[in-house]
């Protein structure tokens, strides 16, 4: 049974940073590409950034230079590193595998 848990969602400032981490199990999690994805109110989930089992990364134009995703084999763990926040970050954040997703995480970005 695949398994992919969220944590590090809250309530920050602009400028300022966290760090989500997305634990998985249940599948090959070692050679596995792994994405987040986020969705804000009203509108549809955007990819943000993807990691493959070499740890190759692409990221989404609107968060490269500010987030930086990594992943630890050893504790089936893909973290997603955001600084600089912005209120358009604002949105639920998702760990996801292939057709798998977590349950999210909430962000909330204040001007």
């Amino acid at each position: 049974q695949v398994r992919l848990v969220e944590s590090g969602g809250g309530l920050v400032q602009a400028g300022e940073s966290l760090r989500l981490s997305c634990v998985a199990s249940g599948m090959p999690f070692g050679i596995s590409t792994l994405d987040w994805y986020r969705q804000a109110p009203g509108k549809l989930r955007d990819l943000v950034a993807q990691i493959t089992g070499g740890s190759s990364s692409n990221y989404a134009d609107s968060v490269k230079g500010r987030f930086t995703i990594s992943r630890d084999n050893d504790k089936n763990t893909v973290y997603l590193q955001m600084n600089s926040l912005k209120p358009e970050d604002t949105a639920v954040y998702y760990c996801t595998w292939r057709d798998y997703w977590g349950q999210g995480t909430q962000v909330t970005v204040s001007s």
